[in-house]
């Protein structure tokens, strides 16, 4: 099943129909999906956050904008919103002119000259989009909200490895003992 935005608007519905109250909701940064909660506090996982940043500029990058955007990003977790937000506006004021360079490309349109360094823009795109969603735990501190979808995340690897003793089950077993590991959890 593919997550998109209208997934999750169907999947909030059926919880709330259930009698679920949700008080906040962890994402790993799928695009769209924040705005499905309306009101409800979204926390964007910051571990997600800092692996798409690596995916644009890899964890050594090639020029020195790069290797600083890397740095800052790292720090993400632990920084406040007001101190990352800081240091994400001091490094676009320095690297400004070197993102706006542009280069003559032979093999796209006549006269058309894309950004160089397009990676780099991009993983700065991506903390500028998500920053009002990047640091909801700390504005919310009586709701306890994690930063990072981790221990969901180890969650889904228990289930996997229980799993995988029963490989040949069918679907319907496979379900019960997603349900007996779900609920057994919920009891303790």
């Amino acid at each position: 099943m593919e997550e998109t935005p209208a997934t999750y608007q169907e999947w909030y519905r059926t919880l709330l129909e259930q009698g679920w109250v949700i008080t906040a909701v962890v994402l790993d940064g799928k695009r769209g999906v924040a705005k499905v909660f309306g009101d409800i506090p979204v926390q964007l996982c910051q571990f997600h956050q800092i692996k798409t940043v690596t995916k644009y500029i890899t964890r050594k990058p090639k020029t020195r904008a790069g290797w600083e955007l890397h740095s800052i990003t790292l720090r993400l977790t632990k920084n406040t919103e007001k101190e990352f937000s800081m240091l994400l506006a001091n490094w676009h004021a320095r690297w400004e002119q070197f993102l706006c360079e542009r280069t003559p490309c032979s093999c796209c349109k006549p006269n058309r000259w894309p950004y160089t360094h397009r990676k780099l823009r991009y993983a700065y795109r991506s903390l500028t989009t998500n920053l009002p969603h990047l640091f909801t735990y700390q504005k919310y501190p009586e709701l306890n909200i994690p930063n990072t979808t981790n221990c969901l995340d180890g969650m889904f690897s228990q289930i996997k490895n229980r799993l995988a003793v029963h490989r040949g089950a069918k679907k319907v077993f496979r379900y019960k003992i997603i349900n007996e590991i779900l609920v057994g959890k919920k009891r303790k």
